[in-house]
């Protein structure tokens, strides 16, 4: 079965240890998934598309599966998504960590000053930076840019920890639902 066609649950476990490539101008930079956020649409009150809400910032989470969804939060950070539902049913995957892989010292260079090389990709919007992701990137195609997925390091099953997400105290009952995934002991996952 083809990576996008799995459902976004199981996808965004799957996600987790594969490799994430920007090609941009400036250089290769990338790292291999440590933590994902799955949103599943209509049904989830934490989704931007819960009640099937379009908007122009939401209308590419109704695109096919593999699409780019960044958007902007707290009116500075990027955050990356994969689209994960098929045509219509406005599911995304938010990719929280990485551990960086190439182009380390370009990630410094936009990241600027850190105490910390850990600090890097540790968080979603500090993984869009050093990652040079931005809200040009929403609605294009992964494995058809400049951003690619690729197999990256073995997950098994017990490596791998579930639990609820991370700064969604508005989504009521949501708040709860066990979709945020993580590689145990992994420095790299947000705090």
């Amino acid at each position: 079965m083809e990576l996008w066609n799995l459902p976004t649950l199981i996808l965004a476990r799957t996600l987790l240890g594969k490799e994430l490539i920007h090609e941009s101008k400036d250089g290769t930079t990338s790292g291999y998934i440590v933590e994902t956020e799955a949103y599943l649409g209509p049904e989830d009150r934490a989704a931007h598309s819960f009640g099937n809400r379009r908007t122009a910032r939401t209308e590419v989470m109704f695109q096919e599966a593999g699409t780019i969804y960044t958007y902007f939060i707290y009116g500075m950070h990027t955050c990356f998504n994969i689209v994960s539902g098929p045509i219509n049913k406005p599911e995304a995957i938010l990719i929280r960590a990485i551990e960086p892989v190439q182009g380390i010292e370009r990630m410094k260079e936009r990241r600027g000053a850190l105490k910390k090389e850990i600090m890097l990709t540790n968080g979603p919007g500090k993984l869009s930076k050093s990652m040079g992701f931005s809200l040009k990137h929403s609605g294009q195609k992964m494995n058809s840019s400049s951003i690619l997925l690729q197999d990256g390091i073995v997950i098994s099953d017990d490596e791998i920890s579930v639990g609820p997400r991370i700064n969604i105290n508005y989504a009521e009952e949501a708040v709860h639902y066990p979709y945020r995934f993580w590689i145990k002991n992994n420095p790299y996952v947000s705090r």
